[in-house]
């Protein structure tokens, strides 16, 4: 086949045919809507799918006879080295967009949040790597972060905070994992770090245990400082029906009236605000009773709520209180802590010779054998009950109140 010349090119017309190169297989030029204009087109059969596929090589006359020539022998001889060129070039525009680990952890973050029930956790993550990691590698491309990066970024907290930097190791991963699912980088360098770090200790020996107040002094911390108060203050009502049911501080903080069977005495604690994703059904004392009874009318939804906003409150409202009357723990120059009366109640239990099963069921612990676990199929909430209520006697919190 003759080649193309430059006279018969420029005399293509609109309705005219594709004029082939003649010296290049699969190269023509095909007609645009101006006579001696046309679009340079090179079609191949793809060596990835074995599907055919045209590649634009732009305008003639801009781009001439022999400049198309060249560039689709080019293109010619990487598909006979078994390279789709135009799957080449998509690869290396994307390399170029290669986004930053600041840029990558964000677009994670955001497709990440919707599968979170708990918001704050969300914030949390990306709290973490705003303060430990953007600063280092946040404006590095996720293909130029090597595992050295990783390990600078990790050494400031690796020994001093291991649990956090355990959490923002995890974070990383899961940042650069997202970048090699797309592509943008060759491999993980979170995977190999640990070659390039001290060893942390044990999480035994790091693990530290909420401070709680040892159980026989409660009586006399009640006594003092919960009850007597010259004027109402939500906290300490909310900080002694905590201990009462040996609750969590979200549990009871977020505690709504729907979950108050009245004429039974029991609470039930919906799946999504336990720990454990679990229903808890907490049998009431007569003083647990007395209490909720003192809080009605105050909020039509909220059993606890705060006395400005009439909002559930924050975390720190019980530390806060426990903080300023300097509640007293087992922890050598520690305030005890609202999480750590679960604590207390547990010794209580151990000590009072109480049953194992009924002071880990009042707490909504999880029996970790799998094979006991299998075979418990009720809460023991009656058998609770005079537990629960041997716990309000011994707080000194026995008062006759009748049952709604």
């Amino acid at each position: 086949m003759a080649i193309l010349t430059d006279l018969k090119a420029r005399n293509i017309k609109p309705d005219s045919i594709a004029l082939p190169h003649g010296g290049v297989t699969g190269l023509a030029l095909h007609p645009s809507n101006k006579k001696g204009s046309g679009k340079w087109v090179l079609r191949f059969v793809s060596p990835d799918t074995g599907k055919r596929r045209n590649a634009g090589l732009g305008s003639y006359p801009e781009i001439s006879i022999a400049e198309a020539a060249k560039t689709a022998m080019q293109m010619r001889e990487k598909i006979e080295k078994g390279i789709d060129p135009l799957e080449e070039k998509i690869r290396s525009k994307a390399k170029l967009a290669t986004p930053t680990f600041k840029a990558a952890a964000e677009a994670l973050h955001t497709e990440l949040l919707p599968g979170w029930k708990n918001e704050k956790h969300g914030q949390q993550w990306i709290n973490t790597l705003t303060e430990y990691a953007f600063p280092l590698i946040g404006n590095l491309p996720l293909d130029k972060i090597l595992p050295r990066h990783i390990a600078d970024t990790l050494r400031p907290i690796w020994l001093e905070k291991a649990e956090t930097a355990s959490r923002l190791k995890q974070r990383l991963h899961a940042v650069m994992a997202w970048g090699w699912a797309h592509e943008y980088c060759q491999s993980n360098p979170v995977t190999v770090v640990n070659h390039l770090l001290p060893q942390q200790p044990g999480k035994s020996v790091r693990t530290k245990h909420h401070p709680a107040m040892p159980w026989k002094d409660i009586p006399a911390f009640i006594a003092s400082h919960l009850n007597g108060a010259e004027r109402y203050d939500v906290t300490r009502p909310m900080l002694e029906f905590l201990i009462l049911t040996a609750a969590r501080s979200g549990e009871v903080r977020g505690m709504k009236w729907s979950e108050v069977d009245w004429n039974n005495a029991i609470w039930t604690v919906p799946a999504e605000r336990m720990k454990a994703k679990l229903i808890h059904r907490v049998p009431l004392s007569l003083r647990a009773i007395e209490i909720l009874k003192k809080q009605q009318e105050i909020h039509e939804d909220l059993v606890f709520p705060s006395p400005r906003d009439q909002v559930e409150l924050s975390d720190m409202a019980m530390t806060s209180f426990l903080r300023r009357v300097k509640a007293h723990s087992d922890t050598p120059g520690r305030v005890a802590t609202a999480h750590g009366f679960r604590s207390s109640f547990r010794d209580w239990c151990s000590e009072s010779g109480h049953s194992r099963d009924l002071a880990e069921r009042s707490l909504a612990h999880q029996v970790e054998n799998k094979v006991e676990a299998a075979y418990h199929r009720t809460d023991l909430l009656e058998q609770r009950r005079p537990l629960m209520q041997a716990w309000t006697d011994f707080l000194g919190r026995s008062e006759s109140s009748s049952l709604i």
